[in-house]
């Protein structure tokens, strides 16, 4: 039997990003994001060990759907 291949460590050009990178990035405190988290509002997180990460990616796509609907005008 053969294993599914992963991508290389090096094909990947996200760098995770960390609680406080992300409190950075999106201008709020940091216990914003970690009631988020607890919540299940925010961004996808992953844990590494005992860090808690996130994928720039991941952020970005959650924020498009924080987006304010504009009136029909």
């Amino acid at each position: 039997m053969t294993s599914p291949t992963r991508p290389a460590l090096s094909d990947t050009s996200e760098r995770l990003l960390s609680i406080p990178e992300v409190a950075d990035y999106l201008g709020v405190p940091v216990a914003t994001i970690y009631r988020w988290r607890y919540t299940r509002d925010g961004p996808v997180g992953y844990r590494v060990g005992r860090h808690v990460r996130y994928r720039p990616s991941d952020v970005e796509c959650w924020l498009e759907t924080q987006r304010d609907a504009r009136p029909n005008d």
